[in-house]
């Protein structure tokens, strides 16, 4: 899994950082958020256009501008097939009537789909999960989440005769029959859980961030505001860099990414020093960054 930063900033872009968004590479292209000027990112940072699926975690005009121009850019290059767009209640209304303008209609088909909660997107890799976040909009978070894997204990497994074309049937039946003895997948095999990345877009703290972000190997977070300007986190509905970091810490994430944080700060030590305080395996987010899972 290989994850790029497009943007890291909060709404307003600067000379060095656009507002935040994310392009997961794996299995193919997935966008999280599409800022303004998403395209240049993408072909700045070796991505390329070629986007299976794009997911808006609200419909705040930074979190989607760059949808339009990117959509024109795939048609000039001659796109031919459906792109997936997924994002909370009002996305399927909303984009379905920008791009039915006739100047913005792209020459490729689109599938827009709301989101609220549970799994709603899989490919062979992965399955993608949305969950409620608490901003001052409708607004999601996400969930990559890996399938469990089953790593086989070769020694157990030849002393009960499992081998060959059993190994493949033991995985897919869950129990296999050798030498008239029934033989189950746990006893030869230990599962170990699957990558999971969590994305939370604009959120102010609350459970269901906790809850979806256990054990996460990477918790992308709402990091706005350093912990001095709490009350403009809490007015507006974000989240402090101490409150992702806390977040981190109460559900066992292996790693935290700090987004979305304010230009105001223009030297951004003081929102990562408010995480590490709290959380270690804290990371800044920067335009351009890779960060491999």
């Amino acid at each position: 899994m290989r994850l790029v930063v497009l943007g890291s900033g909060g709404s307003l872009p600067t000379r060095d950082t656009l507002p935040a968004g994310f392009a997961l590479k794996y299995g193919g292209v997935f966008l999280f958020d599409c800022p303004e000027a998403a395209q240049v990112q993408l072909l700045r940072y070796g991505v390329g256009f070629g986007i299976n699926a794009i997911f808006l975690s609200h419909l705040h005009a930074d979190h989607f501008l760059g949808l339009f121009g990117l959509t024109q850019s795939m048609g000039l290059m001659g796109r031919k097939d459906e792109l997936k767009i997924f994002g909370p209640k009002g996305t399927k209304e909303f984009l379905s009537k920008i791009f039915s303008m006739p100047h913005l209609r792209p020459t490729f088909p689109l599938a827009i789909k709301d989101v609220s909660s549970g799994v709603f997107f899989k490919t062979p890799l992965f399955s993608m999960r949305a969950f409620p976040v608490r901003h001052n909009c409708p607004a999601v978070g996400f969930v990559v989440q890996e399938p469990p894997k089953w790593n086989f204990d070769e020694r157990k497994a030849k002393a009960v005769g499992v081998k060959g074309k059993l190994f493949s049937e033991l995985l897919e039946k869950k129990k296999v029959v050798v030498e008239g003895k029934t033989v189950r997948l746990e006893s030869v095999a230990k599962e170990t859980p699957g990558r999971k990345i969590v994305f939370t877009g604009d959120s102010a703290p609350c459970p269901s961030i906790e809850k979806n972000s256990e054990n996460a190997d990477l918790l992308v977070h709402d990091s706005c505001f350093a912990s001095s300007e709490a009350a403009a986190a809490k007015e507006k509905f974000h989240s402090t860099a101490r409150e992702a970091a806390e977040t981190a810490l109460k559900a066992k994430a292996k790693r935290l990414l700090l987004s979305h944080i304010s230009n105001r700060y223009e030297d951004r030590s003081v929102v990562l020093r408010d995480a590490k305080a709290v959380f270690g395996e804290s990371t800044l987010a920067k335009e351009g960054m890779e960060l491999f899972i």
